[in-house]
């Protein structure tokens, strides 16, 4: 069977650490990447699951008052600095 080049771009820690991975089991990054693509082939599809990231309530919940925050700051306690802050924090513990 006849072969051919695919050249793809990925950041270099992704690729090392992609490297390493397959390495220790056994596999080369073509191996591995020959492998994803009969895996595709196969599934019809990506053969894994693609999704959205859904944030869940106590998620949903800070947004909503980071939101909320940026839009009225005045009504929120604000510090000079961390120290002031954690100087705070430590005192009310």
């Amino acid at each position: 069977m006849a072969t051919t080049n695919i050249n793809v771009r990925v950041d270099s820690e992704l690729k090392q650490s992609a490297e390493a991975l397959f390495d220790d089991l056994g596999l080369n990054m073509s191996a591995a990447i020959t492998m994803f693509l009969k895996s595709a082939v196969s599934h019809d599809g990506i053969p894994f699951e693609v999704r959205r990231f859904t944030p869940n309530a106590d998620t949903r919940a800070a947004l909503a008052e980071y939101e909320e925050m940026k839009k009225n700051p005045g009504k929120y306690k604000r510090y000079d600095s961390f120290d002031d802050l954690m100087s705070e924090v430590v005192s009310d513990a």
